[in-house]
């Protein structure tokens, strides 16, 4: 029994600190769909690096020409960059630098998160042999004997986050042995919900109890909560009315959730813009006006959330830093 206790003892440390890990468990900036759509927007990585340290970026890796690409589709057409090019080599000054410097309670400044547009075995295998090139700049963690058991993060400049997929588990974690490092930390896999008509799914998903969205606790490799704005406002951003008292409390309540669990929690997307101010963002997450945007950013903000993307970097930047 006392063994037993001691083992649990030293798991919930382990669920705190990693928390703590990014930024204090304060908000980031997650600069959503950081990369060029057919070469037009080539300037996204540049924004987002301007807004300061940490700050998210998103890369939506596709496969083409035998390699890992960053691309907004699944079908290539041989002319994107390379997620080492576009990416790792743009930042390797300021990951030098950064590990020059050694200011290790600043890491990570980067949060790389990857969309994968799809899942086929050689392209995971190859990103897992890129990020085992650049493994000196990436926080890592052992793989324990058991995924239960939280290892503790190894601090680098960046820290690289993958969504839920079944596949991408397979081979960015259980195909690692004991005492290897892992080298990126998948998402949460969100309760299924029961119910075939689409009105009742976004009906359910904004109203049911966070715990019965979330269920488990974290893994050794999954370490954070990905949610669309369908868990805070039903129907999303081309539904969402006026921003409410009671929405503040399910966005507060569905990251009380997630922390007390042990999870980081991101919500996409926050964007607010009417037409003509478009810059490639689309109007999927659109909520119609910078100042609708600005009411959930900093609801967002208040709230805790670990990872709030949108498509206006510098707006969100801003309003972050008053």
């Amino acid at each position: 029994m006392k063994l037993a206790v001691a083992l649990f003892a030293l798991v919930l440390p382990l669920a705190a600190q990693d928390l703590d890990f990014l930024n204090h468990n304060r908000p980031v900036l997650d600069a959503h769909n950081c990369y060029p759509y057919k070469g037009q927007w080539a300037n996204r990585i540049e924004r987002a690096l301007k807004t300061g340290y940490p700050v998210g970026i998103e890369q939506d890796v596709a496969w083409a020409n035998g390699r890992p690409v960053v691309s907004h589709d699944a079908k290539t057409t041989g002319t994107e960059p390379t997620l080492r090019d576009y990416f790792f080599e743009r930042v390797r000054p300021l990951v030098e630098k950064a590990l020059a410097d050694n200011d290790r309670a600043r890491w990570p400044l980067i949060v790389v998160h990857f969309d994968f547009k799809s899942v086929e075995p050689q392209l995971l295998h190859a990103v897992w042999e890129l990020l085992g090139e650049y493994e000196a700049w990436i926080t890592t963690a052992v793989q324990t004997d058991s995924p239960n058991k939280l290892a503790p993060f190894d601090p680098k400049p960046l820290i690289v986050l993958t969504e839920d997929a079944d596949a991408q588990e397979k081979v960015f974690f259980d195909s690692v042995p004991v005492g290897k490092r892992l080298r990126l930390f998948g998402s949460a896999h969100t309760q299924p919900i029961a119910a075939t008509k689409k009105e009742e799914r976004e009906h359910l998903q904004a109203i049911l109890p966070p715990e019965k969205l979330l269920a488990g606790a974290p893994t050794n490799y999954r370490r954070w909560w990905n949610n669309s704005w369908y868990t805070v406002e039903e129907g999303g951003q081309h539904k969402a009315g006026d921003w409410t008292a009671d929405d503040e409390r399910r966005l507060k309540a569905l990251v009380e959730h997630a922390h007390k669990l042990g999870y980081w929690i991101r919500f996409y997307t926050i964007d607010g813009f009417v037409e003509g101010e478009d810059k490639g963002w689309g109007n999927s997450y659109n909520f119609g006006s910078r100042e609708a945007a600005a009411e959930r950013w900093r609801a967002a903000i208040a709230a805790g959330v670990n990872l709030i993307a949108t498509d206006q970097y510098e707006d969100l930047a801003a309003l972050m830093k008053r």
